[in-house]
């Protein structure tokens, strides 16, 4: 048997590829395809490099994503550090910034920026937060109502979409809450103001911490 062959054989019982092998001993990798293709020792090795070989495709694959979603949330957070020192003399995006931190949803996941409660005025002002500080199209923004069966759904609309400046075509499916009290304990019921939108998101995120370190830069905090 040539001695290049037997060499071969140990690097490839060792679990070496046909690459690694030709790379090591100079032998063409048909070469050693016609050598090992009968070899069912090599077809089991070949089987567990495929194995191999993929997982560290995905974890690639997989790194590579984060790295993306990462630079993509870095980005949107350099811009709101940007924005901040001109929208923080603005009363409205003061409003909007307290709102969202006490009674909005802080849930990274899903992108969605949600905001519920039953004064309308609240409504009202993270509606004008959304439009004139967010830029958000007002078509973007979608409302949904949350009311105890005997509420009339078509009224709580109106009253809702007077409060929010937002079109009741744009109003989502109302839910209707059903509990051991099925009557009326709000006039209209419970209204959401949600957009999707991650960046946005992500950019409330670091308006509220800038926020607070103004509070605490000012002793108050």
């Amino acid at each position: 048997m040539r001695k290049d062959k037997k060499l071969a054989i140990v690097l490839r019982k060792n679990g070496k590829s046909y690459s690694d092998i030709s790379q090591e001993l100079g032998i063409p990798k048909s070469t050693m395809h016609y050598w090992f293709r009968d070899a069912g020792w090599s077809k089991k090795i070949k089987a567990q490099q495929n194995v191999s070989a993929r997982a560290l495709s995905g974890k690639s694959i997989a790194a590579y994503q984060r790295q993306r979603w990462e630079r993509w949330r870095q980005m949107h957070q350099n811009e709101a550090r940007e924005q901040f020192p001109t929208l923080k003399s603005n009363p409205l995006f003061l409003a909007g910034i307290m709102l969202y931190w006490g009674e909005g949803d802080h849930a990274r996941r899903g992108g969605q920026v949600r905001l519920t409660n039953t004064d309308a005025r609240m409504i009202s002002i993270f509606s004008k937060f959304f439009k004139e500080i967010c830029h958000i199209p007002i078509v973007k923004i979608r409302p949904a109502l949350f009311i105890y069966p005997d509420l009339e759904e078509k009224a709580c609309k109106k009253y809702w979409s007077r409060a929010s400046g937002i079109s009741i075509r744009q109003f989502q499916k109302t839910q209707i809450l059903k509990g051991r009290h099925p009557t009326k304990r709000l006039s209209y019921g419970v209204c959401t103001l949600h957009v999707n939108s991650g960046a946005l998101k992500e950019k409330l995120f670091i308006w509220e911490e800038l926020w607070y370190k103004e509070f605490q830069d000012a002793g108050v905090a």
